[in-house]
């Protein structure tokens, strides 16, 4: 049979993740087990009933809190849960509702995890769905509701979570139980029956729940089976050798950075002595890389130069050419100058020519026109001395003089010549001081290895050993946390198998107590159970006039002889309250296939404001209560509170108090936004 702190489901960590960063919410108690009473306190918005619709969200239902803090930052979230006794992590992605849960076995940040399995949410009948699988947890997997003996939907896991979770909302509303949407009423008083096992054709369920379980053993056994042949197959050892050899890895791996560094420090120590010639080395190397630029800038000029010379060349033989152009040429009178084209006044605008062609030339900026055998060359005849746009002198001849720019283009080239004889002179000195430089950076180099060489030596051997030591320690890291993952594959194969072995007992068992010759609770036993507990709870709160506190067959609680729709707001409060926690409690108590976990959102609605029911006395003995029974008959039940300000006899139960104060951390579930 499974044990009591084994059965059904646990939460144990919630994890928001955002892009850089992770919001943790801890259910563990300091021994790593889930603890049975977590309080959420602090200040309303800080994100109390959040980390509640979180939970609810990776446990399948169809949207998550939709805040602005949220929706900017998280983009997962992660549920570590105990599904009877073995650590599972169920994630969904936060923006756009997602249609999978990724589900696998082990713990948050728990190295060698395995690979996670999609699981669809919809439908919850699928056999591979979240549902399913919470629900096998929970001895419900393959439940059908019925309705005057017609099949209606299957069991889906998020039916069950109106027994496992109080939201806000309907603590002190009339809808209770969901009497708005009669459809929505009748399946919670299916589901009721179900998780107490007094729901119609109870023989004939258990019998399809053990066959099915059966076909899963027997699967499972195979699988166990070839896995264990691959696990035997590798030689990886049994876990105690790995853990082993896993710790002696990484304590290996420690001690080689450590020996690094030391090695490090002590070889800056030990090479001190040659500070001077490392100094003297650099001032070589930066001498000679000075000298190098500079011969570099030489040459770049000269060839520079070079080509400019070309041009100077060809400007001194044009402006020649124009010079010597009238004693070759007969002069011939111009109409424009033959510099900026302007007309010249002066002249009589015609020209001579022979043959029928005409050619223009143009020199340093001059236009020029000449006429040789077929050719029409035009020259100023007459006129006057200096063009009247651009002041260019004209002969009285009509002749153009170019003197004044044949002599400035010959100083020009004659001063770039004396310039490039100059750079040429300069080379082969720059040359030799950047080779001398070079020489003395290689000299100084020399000296400074030789100096330090028999010191150096001894330190790269060491860094050659321990980086061998730290290649292989690594590699032995690794072959470890392969074998790990293994053998954790393994044994979470045998625990499922251990698992599903143990719940075909149950079921038998189950089956044996509904056969005719153990008659079987019937509804009308369990309701009266519930109904007493639902009247000592509001006893031990003194809720006034409890005598006719009860629950009807529809399991409609009723006070005072009415029902719980005509007590005031804080009435139906602790009415919920009680209602809620006597469903709960009975179905821990009588071993039924209740999650056992509760979720009660602000259980203090209502309550503190006014009236005889609203008192801190009140508060205290709810707290009180829980407290009690989780310590004696409510043994290794899980129940979980998202409250303004709990009393101080709750101060041990608090995992987390926000104060939506920046100055006093932490200010909400997200941190980081304070604004």
């Amino acid at each position: 049979m499974i044990g009591l702190r084994a059965h059904g489901i646990r939460l144990r960590r919630l994890r928001l993740h955002s892009g850089d960063r992770t919001y943790d919410v801890d259910f563990r108690a300091p021994d790593d087990s889930p603890r049975p009473m977590s309080v959420l306190a602090g200040a309303f918005s800080t994100g109390k009933t959040t980390i509640l619709e979180f939970v609810d969200y990776c446990l399948g239902a169809s949207d998550h809190p939709r805040h602005p803090e949220i929706m900017p930052k998280v983009r997962a979230a992660t549920l570590e849960v105990e599904l009877s006794g073995s650590p599972y992590l169920i994630e969904r992605t936060v923006g756009e509702p997602s249609m999978f849960a990724y589900v696998r076995a082990g713990r948050l940040d728990e190295p060698g995890a395995t690979p996670p399995a999609r699981r669809p949410l919809r439908p919850a009948s699928h056999p591979d769905s979240l549902s399913t699988m919470l629900l096998s947890h929970c001895k419900l997997e393959g439940v059908r509701l019925r309705d005057s003996g017609v099949d209606t939907d299957p069991l889906s896991f998020r039916d069950l979570m109106w027994l496992c979770f109080l939201p806000n909302e309907r603590l002190d509303g009339k809808d209770l139980l969901f009497r708005s949407v009669p459809m929505k009423h009748l399946k919670l008083r299916q589901v009721v029956d179900v998780v107490f096992d007094v729901h119609d054709d109870h023989s004939v369920e258990i019998g399809r729940r053990i066959r099915a379980v059966e076909a899963e053993l027997s699967a499972a056994r195979a699988a166990y089976r070839a896995a264990e042949q691959i696990v035997d197959e590798q030689h990886v050892g049994g876990r105690e050798d790995l853990e082993a050899l896993h710790r002696t890895a990484k304590d290996e791996l420690a001690a080689c950075a450590q020996a690094l560094a030391a090695l490090d420090a002590q070889a800056r120590a030990d090479t001190m002595f040659a500070e001077e010639l490392r100094e003297r080395h650099g001032a070589a190397a930066a001498e000679a890389r000075r000298t190098a630029a500079e011969l570099r800038d030489r040459e770049t000029q000269l060839q520079r130069m070079q080509t400019l010379h070309g041009t100077y060349a060809d400007d001194v033989a044009k402006w020649t050419m124009l010079t010597e152009a009238d004693h070759l040429f007969e002069p011939m009178r111009v109409s424009a100058c033959p510099s900026c084209l302007e007309p010249l006044s002066g002249g009589s605008g015609t020209a001579a020519a022979t043959g029928g062609s005409g050619t223009a030339a143009a020199t340093g900026g001059n236009v020029i026109a000449a006429a040789t055998g077929g050719n029409v060359t035009g020259a100023a005849t007459g006129g006057e001395d200096r063009c009247p746009a651009c002041q260019l002198p004209i002969t009285d001849g009509g002749s153009v003089d170019v003197t004044a720019e044949l002599r400035s283009a010959k100083t020009r080239l004659a001063e770039l010549n004396r310039y490039t004889e100059e750079l040429q002179e300069q080379l082969p000195r720059l040359r030799d001081a950047a080779e001398r430089a070079q020489r003395d950076e290689a000299r100084a180099a020399a000296e400074v290895d030789e100096a330090t060489a028999h010191t150096i030596t001894p330190f790269l051997a060491q860094r050659d050993a321990l980086a061998r030591r730290r290649e292989e320690a690594a590699a032995t890291l690794q072959r470890a946390l392969s074998g790990l993952r293994l053998i954790q594959s393994l044994e979470r194969r045998a625990a499922g198998i251990l698992h599903q072995m143990d719940q075909v007992a149950a079921y038998r068992e189950e089956l044996a107590a509904a056969g005719p010759q153990a008659r079987r609770a019937d509804r009308t036993a369990v309701i009266r159970l519930v109904s007493e507990r639902y009247r000592e709870i509001l006893q031990e709160w003194h809720y006034p006039k409890v005598a006719d506190a009860y629950l009807a067959e529809d399991l409609t609680p009723y006070m005072r002889g009415e029902p719980y729709t005509a007590a005031s707001s804080g009435g139906r409060t602790l009415i919920a309250l009680a209602w809620q926690l006597a469903l709960f409690e009975i179905a821990w108590e009588s071993r039924s296939s209740h999650p056992g976990f509760l979720m009660l959102d602000s259980p203090q609605k209502n309550l503190g404001v006014a009236g005889d029911l609203a008192d801190t006395v009140t508060i205290e003995r709810i707290y009180q209560h829980l407290e009690q029974w989780l310590a004696g008959r409510g043994v290794g039940a899980q129940i979980i509170v998202a409250d303004n300000a709990p009393p101080p006899a709750a101060a041990d139960d608090v995992i987390v108090r926000f104060t939506r104060r920046p100055d006093q951390p932490p200010y909400g579930l997200i941190d980081d936004e304070t604004g």
